[in-house]
């Protein structure tokens, strides 16, 4: 009983974690977080679309003064751009989302055709 206790909670720490890891798989090859457009485009090809837009975003920052704190915000500007491949009816459409460049995500669509 004690072995299987064991066992168990040494599985369980071998387990993949559950992060939000991107991957796209091409047939053999796999875009992974931090892929840029160019390895995506190299390994799976041109997209069936492609969107682009710009979102702004607050950032904080404080800094520390002679008589007192201060916070400063700025406005930083993203570039989001979202592929979407479709691989055929008996898979699922993947869109692919990149911020200035770079791959951060993967989504499931529907059955492509």
């Amino acid at each position: 009983m004690r072995a299987l206790l064991t066992a168990l909670t040494l599985s369980f720490f071998l387990l993949p974690s559950s992060s939000d890891a991107a991957t796209l798989r091409c047939g053999t090859a796999l875009a992974s977080d931090g892929a840029s457009k160019s390895e995506v485009l190299m390994k799976c090809g041109e997209p069936l679309s492609k969107d682009t837009r710009t979102e702004s975003v607050g950032e904080k920052t404080k800094q520390k003064g002679p008589e007192a704190d201060t916070t400063q915000e700025r406005i930083v500007y993203k570039t989001i751009e979202e592929w979407t491949y479709n691989f055929g009816p008996r898979q699922l459409m993947q869109v692919v989302v990149f911020e200035n460049g770079r791959l951060v995500d993967v989504r499931s669509g529907g059955y492509g055709r």
